[in-house]
């Protein structure tokens, strides 16, 4: 089994809490130590921003529990979940609830913050070791008339019990690391591990001026002194365009050239990003002058998160969708379309879309299809399709994409014809729209995106292709970038090699994450140019898929970046080592540095502070079996299956231990377990039919890989197994047509 180390993606928005955090303490003059002088200070001089920032969303993103700030109704509510009846009540000032703590049992718990304002407002109870927990019932803050003004769950659709991961009380609903530090202001989580406790502080409890624009207490001071000369007005970062905004709507196609800003990157787009993004912590203390990849590393058009198209799926929070558009090509960066300070729109409706799209060529029937005032006649319907989370948060995708029905039928994507017209297929939106518009673009980037995550046999070429073709989103190029190692050969090494050194930090990191899945003595010839790379998460990360032997025979420069660098993981690690990823990945560290007992003692930690977490029941059991103690790790992989919410990884690694013990009867049960599961890989399908045929059970074998052919249509390994199958029970017809597919 290839041991990997697990990239930590996480939620950043809509969390839980905990902790009781405090303000951090004052310094000299202006300010905190940092020099946070806070949004008062700011609104001195600043009235006008400060007036449209009071009561926006960041304004209210988290704030004290009180009468003011609560919208829930606290007058003695109860709500049902499966049984467990909570209560929401006040006493005296303070605002309860009584609902099943960490034991399962019934607790009354003051509300200490209010979390978001709207479409929902979560609260947030403190526990002990300094955590805030979000709980799960939250307010529907809309108005009665849009379903709003009442209490609701998180997870309505199964009972998620205390112990479970997704519990109000568990490691995932935890405020400190899960939110907190896009909900407030300069702020330090301050994680003990030998303590498995929270010392959380920040400047400001909201997200105030200086969250955007960095600590004030230089600005401020050279203001008051009246020193006008410093850069950025003592600031080190402006927010504001490099170069003048000018969009020309060409007369004949109603679509805008750009101007002299065309294609320049805006500093704003990476500050915002840095919470406006699915992106895993590294490094804590990000300044808004130190871009994104510095601290932070953002997710890909990952299976999961992204339809093969890059349209959202899960919760992506804009940045991976934005980088995708035209509008981002062409210099449009946030504040074109939202105040910086309300977070309004800047016009309403389409309008919005008027300011650079002439509405003559665009706000009409001709165009849109749809009789005017409609639905359909809105701009954002169309080419903005929403998806709605956390129950009621309807978050529109910033991809500003042309709907493409046609992929619908190549590749099952949704299309923003068919979420309206539901009674309608894709054939007849497909149609529709080459009619009205003329034939699609057929390059797109999700072909080569859905070959390469299902194996086709032209995934290769497609992936080389997409990942060479400067003209493509380079989000979907660094997509295509991890994926190709699956499907590598020496004719597309090159492409990779060529990925490696690029100066785009989205395409340097898919290299960086593709290092993983080589074999570990080709990993130096791809890796070495992101030990070089200027910023600090793709270093770290490249040189924690290297290792000291494979680097022997390199410069001492390049020992000696490797190991800056592998310093820089282990430290991103040590950060995030209130997660269970982060343990084990310690775990995998110290493993490949042969300290063999302090790996274990992690691999142990985190086993025992996230039960639920299966990857660590896994790798354990290879570690275990690496070091002669397979026995042990079979207890380990048994005791896992009750402990986790998807068994289907441990059940599939305990069938291949009992296959190496001899007991290929006992692992067939584990094994077919894992692969008739609902989240059954096609590996895991593919060892079964494998098992089940060195069983003598050929045609059952046969007819699995039948069955699973159609869903994974180009299976490269499923269907070399069904040629070589078919010929071991005489049936040579049946052989050449699936060698014919594979050809």
């Amino acid at each position: 089994m290839i041991r990997h180390i697990l990239l930590l993606l996480l939620l950043v928005a809509g969390c839980p809490a905990q902790s009781t955090p405090n303000a951090a303490d004052a310094g000299e003059g202006y300010g905190d130590g940092k020099g946070y002088v806070g949004a008062t200070v700011c609104a001195g001089c600043h009235r006008s921003e400060h007036a449209l920032w009071q009561d926006s969303h960041h304004d209210k993103a988290m704030q004290p529990a009180d009468p003011e700030t609560v919208l829930g109704r606290f007058d003695d509510d109860s709500f049902e979940y499966f049984g467990v009846e909570s209560r929401f009540f006040r006493q005296g000032d303070r605002f309860m609830v009584r609902t099943d703590g960490p034991d399962g049992e019934l607790t009354n718990y003051p509300i200490a913050y209010t979390f978001g304002v709207y479409p929902l407002q979560q609260y947030l109870i403190e526990m002990p070791g300094g955590r805030l927990q979000a709980l799960s019932i939250v307010w529907d803050s809309r108005s009665l008339a849009m379903g709003g003004q009442r209490w609701y769950h998180l997870y309505p659709d199964e009972p998620v019990r205390a112990g479970d991961e997704l519990h109000w009380t568990g490691r995932n609903q935890n405020w400190n690391f899960m939110c907190a530090d896009c909900h407030s202001t300069h702020l330090q989580k301050n994680y003990d591990l030998k303590l498995d406790r929270y010392n959380t502080t920040w400047s400001e409890m909201n997200v105030a001026c200086e969250a955007c624009h960095g600590p004030g207490r230089v600005h401020v001071s050279a203001m008051d002194d009246g020193d006008m000369g410093l850069p950025f007005s003592g600031f080190e970062l402006a927010l504001s365009r490099t170069k003048t905004k000018d969009w020309f709507p060409d007369p004949q196609t109603g679509s805008p050239t750009p101007g002299p800003s065309g294609g320049v990157s805006q500093p704003e787009l990476e500050t915002c990003a840095q919470c406006h993004s699915r992106r895993a912590t590294q490094f804590h203390g990000a300044q808004p002058e130190d871009g994104l990849f510095q601290h932070f590393m953002p997710a890909l058009l990952d299976e999961g998160l992204y339809h093969a198209d890059g349209q959202i799926d899960d919760e992506v929070f804009v940045f991976g969708s934005f980088v995708q558009s035209a509008m981002y090509h062409a210099g449009v960066t946030c504040s074109d379309c939202h105040n910086p300070h309300s977070l309004s729109l800047k016009a309403p409706g389409n309008a919005l879309c008027g300011q650079c799209h002439l509405p003559t060529r665009f706000s009409v029937e001709k165009h849109h299809g749809h009789p005017e005032g409609s639905a359909g006649a809105q701009c954002v319907n169309c080419h903005m399709p929403d998806k709605v989370y956390m129950g009621v948060d309807a978050r529109r995708d910033h991809s500003f994409r042309v709907p493409r029905p046609d992929l619908s039928l190549q590749l099952g994507v949704p299309n923003a014809c068919n979420q309206c017209h539901t009674d309608k297929t894709a054939e007849w939106a497909a149609n529709v729209l080459e009619a009205r518009h003329g034939a699609p673009d057929e390059d797109h980037f999700a072909l080569a995106l859905q070959a390469g995550r299902y194996g086709s046999p032209q995934a290769e070429a497609l992936l080389a292709q997409l990942i060479l073709d400067t003209t493509q989103p380079a989000i979907a190029r660094a997509t295509a970038v991890t994926l190709l190692p699956e499907v590598l050969s020496q004719e597309s090494a090159g492409v990779l090699q060529q990925a490696s050194r690029s100066d785009d930090p989205l395409l340097a990191l898919g290299a960086a994450r593709a290092l993983g899945l080589l074999p570990e003595q080709y990993r130096p010839l791809f890796g070495v140019p992101g030990l070089y790379d200027q910023h600090r998460v793709i270093r770290s990360l490249t040189a924690s898929q290297l290792s000291e032997p494979a680097l022997p025979e390199r410069p001492a420069e390049v020992r000696e970046r490797y190991r800056r660098a592998l310093s820089d993981y282990v430290r991103s690690q040590l950060n995030n080592s209130d997660r269970p990823e982060s343990l084990l990945n310690l775990g995998e560290y110290l493993w490949q540095r042969g300290e063999v007992d302090k790996a274990e003692s992690y691999y142990r930690k985190a086993m025992e502070r996230a039960s639920y977490y299966t990857p660590v029941y896994v790798n354990l059991a290879e570690f275990l079996r690496a070091e002669g103690r397979d026995g042990e790790g079979k207890q380990v992989l048994k005791n896992g299956l009750s402990a986790v919410r998807d068994p289907a990884p441990i059940e599939h690694s305990l069938g291949l231990l009992l296959v190496r013990e001899g007991k290929l009867t006992e692992a067939l049960t584990y094994l077919k377990r894992a692969a008739e599961s609902s989240s059954a890989t096609d590996r895991y399908i593919y060892v079964y039919a494998v098992a089940l045929e060195s069983s003598g059970q050929t045609r059952e074998a046969v007819a699995v890989l039948e069955r699973a052919i159609e869903r994974f249509p180009d299976n490269r390994d499923m269907l070399s197994a069904l040629v070589s199958f078919h010929r071991a029970l005489g049936e040579n017809d049946e052989a050449r047509d699936y060698e014919q597919r594979l050809q």
